[in-house]
């Protein structure tokens, strides 16, 4: 038998083997409900805290419950610029008998017939128990006001009618706003606890890739799935730690595995994870100690999203190549993990809103999920799109919605639920 020969029938019983295996995984795909469940049974736990200054604490999860350390507000304070005087004295021609700037104590009690002009945030002076606005006021004489409304509220905000002291202002769990650090800083948390960020690895396969600062040759495309992983990663509150393009080599996939495991909370790969003859990432991972829980999902798209762990506390995604069903599979798997393991359990938000319009399809073997935008007038429409190339589609859309399996068209006036993205 020449070398040839040998080395031909070699490759051909070997890619028997690889397509024996990649059946066995074809048999068992596994509805987008299960992946979701095994995916989040996956982490049984939430990774430590650190304590950082709060300034620097926007988009990061609290990691412990936050108290305040005063009343709120401290003192019977003025809510608007105007008058400080007696109810009952209202009717009356009153005498301006101090200016009270915010941050000044007062000095004088107000008696019968007597005002303090008073500004926003002020203490309101002894004796006095409304604010009359400057507006509902006219000057009668030299130091004197009169009230010229029909009647007035207090606009007073009153002592600790916000919050009391030790009061409970902010829950462990939360993703941290502009408003939560308002609430802090008026409570003295300057230094906050908050979860550690898991780092994520981001890695695109494929000889055909190049770098989007390089112009490709004419079987090359640019790597647009590393950078909106990136930026998907960013924008769900972890680090970011784009490793690059690996080739279509098993040695080179193999090495970049298993050092992106060695340095990152959870490895993103994109490409490789299909039945074409270089798609070897599935028998890879296993080669690096992965224990995969599952490689195909009855999804459109993205059934081909595979998912593993490695010792027990650190996960592994194998996405797809086409950009849409990367995006789409890390908005519905991966980002809820990264949120779990910050302290996030809520599930994301879903808009109920009806269609506008009709929407088929042809095959229903899968669950769907499409882009869509919602009107001014509050409807569902289905966005022009082509497939899971089609990136562009989802720079006109406002969210997702899903078709369940064995379902073949959504009706005009049908309520769906629209994952914004």
């Amino acid at each position: 038998m020449n070398l040839t020969k040998c080395y031909h029938e070699l490759r051909y019983i070997n890619n028997i083997v690889s397509n024996l295996w990649q059946f066995k995984y074809v048999k068992i795909m596994i509805k987008f409900e299960e992946a979701f469940d095994i995916v989040q049974k996956s982490a049984q736990f939430i990774f430590d805290a650190e304590r950082i200054n709060f300034i620097d604490s926007l988009g990061r999860i609290l990691a412990e419950d936050v108290h305040s350390d005063i009343n709120m507000p401290p003192f019977d304070k003025s809510a608007m610029d105007g008058f400080a005087c007696r109810k009952e004295d209202i009717k009356n021609e009153l005498e301006i008998i101090e200016v009270l700037p915010a941050g000044k104590i007062p000095e004088k009690t107000i008696s019968q017939s007597q005002c303090t002009k008073i500004m926003t945030g002020a203490i309101i002076p002894e004796g006095a128990d409304c604010v009359i606005m400057v507006e509902h006021t006219e000057i009668s004489g030299e130091n004197k006001i009169r009230f010229t409304a029909e009647k007035t509220m207090s606009n007073i905000c009153y002592f600790a009618e916000d919050i009391k002291e030790n009061d409970l202002v902010l829950k462990k769990g939360i993703e941290i706003k502009p408003q939560h650090i308002a609430v802090m800083a008026s409570v003295g948390c300057t230094q906050v606890l908050v979860t550690r960020q898991p780092k994520i690895g981001i890695i695109s396969t494929g000889d055909e890739l190049v770098e989007p600062k390089e112009s490709p040759a004419k079987s090359q495309i640019r790597n647009s799935n590393g950078y909106q992983l990136i930026a998907q990663v960013k924008r769900a509150g972890a680090i970011a730690n784009y490793i690059g393009i690996a080739e279509d080599s098993e040695k080179v996939t193999f090495d970049t595995i298993t050092k992106a495991l060695k340095e990152n909370d959870i490895v993103l790969l994109t490409g490789g994870v299909s039945m074409g003859d270089f798609d070897f990432v599935p028998e890879i991972m296993k080669q690096c100690g992965v224990d995969i829980k599952f490689r195909s999902i009855a999804v459109q798209p993205g059934k081909p999203t595979i998912f593993g762990t490695f010792n027990k506390n650190k996960f592994i995604f194998g996405l797809p190549g086409n950009p849409v069903s990367s995006y789409t599979q890390f908005e519905l798997l991966v980002r809820p993990l990264i949120l779990k393991l910050m302290g996030i359990f809520e599930q994301a938000v879903m808009l109920k809103l009806p269609m506008g319009a009709e929407y088929k399809r042809r095959k229903s073997l899968r669950k769907s999920f499409i882009p869509v935008n919602i009107s001014n007038d509050g409807k569902v429409y289905s966005v022009e799109y082509h497939g899971s190339a089609h990136i562009h589609s989802y720079v006109f859309a406002d969210g997702i919605t899903s078709i369940e399996i064995g379902k073949e068209k959504l009706e005009i006036g049908e309520m769906v639920d629209v994952r914004q993205i």
